[in-house]
């Protein structure tokens, strides 16, 4: 192989992630600290809950860091802001008591729903990267910077995958955010591995079976009652049957199916390539 091609190479490969040949199977991880970075309250439900439950099961310790109180999405017009916050609160502690995480285990980092674009970039990571360092977790669940819908839609998940990437970056090395090691006694951690959901299909390597947590992933989902029609437009906090049935069915439909089996996927990954 001649240097020119040795060099591309390091070059492709420095400018992701080391992936390991052969992931182990969520289904078989025990006793680890996980944490899982979400932009909004709901998302760790649609995205994973059916993975997360599961973990939880085999008594995983599990913790949910929300980037924002979700407090903008109604079409109600008379909910305010702060209202809605409430609720979304209540939603999420309520759908991640169904996956067998407690409240005491969500993680609130605060920010305004849509907004953070607009907020200090520094402080965002460096918010990241104390959690990171407090509970030093074996792995990070965080959206997929390469999915089209964060790439070009979603701001908050644009800013949520690449802030907690930067955080994992910032919180093994020591001079980053000094002031954590010196103020908080935090010592930096390596993530040893990485699940990135939300990912396009193409470039997942991990799917998970979730037949046996399907129906609660589903409650979990349905949990968050302000996100669905009626509520969404007027809102109300319970389900009328038919809505909740006509709901269900609606994210069933939108389940990933591989081979006759229901799945969430993941692109899995081990650690920055340090070139």
């Amino acid at each position: 192989m001649n240097f020119s091609i040795v060099r591309l190479l390091s070059l492709t490969l420095a400018a992701g992630f080391c992936v390991a040949q052969s992931p182990p199977r969520i289904e078989d991880i025990r006793g680890k600290t996980i944490l899982l970075f979400t932009p909004h309250p709901d998302d760790d439900a649609f995205c994973c809950a059916g993975t997360i439950a599961q973990l939880a099961d085999n008594g995983n310790k599990i913790r949910i860091v929300l980037y924002t109180n979700d407090d903008k999405g109604s079409y109600d017009l008379d909910m305010t802001s702060e209202r809605l916050a409430r609720i979304r609160k209540a939603e999420e502690e309520e759908g991640n008591r169904i996956t067998g995480i407690p409240k005491e285990n969500l993680i609130w980092l605060g920010h305004h729903d849509g907004m953070l674009e607009y907020v200090d970039s520094r402080r965002l990571v460096e918010q990241a990267t104390e959690v990171i360092r407090r509970y030093r977790p074996d792995i990070v669940f965080t959206v997929d910077p390469g999915a089209d819908c964060v790439r070009w839609h979603k701001t908050d998940h644009r800013m949520a995958a690449m802030n907690t990437l930067d955080a994992i970056r910032a919180a093994e090395w020591h001079l980053y955010f000094p002031n954590q090691r010196l103020q908080l006694g935090l010592e930096p951690w390596k993530v040893p591995a990485m699940y990135f959901f939300y990912v396009t299909e193409k470039d997942a390597n991990v799917f998970v079976n979730i037949d046996r947590t399907l129906d609660r992933k589903l409650d979990a989902s349905l949990a968050h009652v302000s996100q669905f029609e009626p509520a969404i437009n007027k809102y109300r906090p319970d389900w009328a049957p038919q809505d909740r049935a006509k709901a269900r069915e609606e994210l069933k439909s939108l389940i990933l199916r591989r081979n006759g089996h229901y799945v969430e996927a993941y692109r899995y990954a081990t650690e920055f390539n340090q070139f």
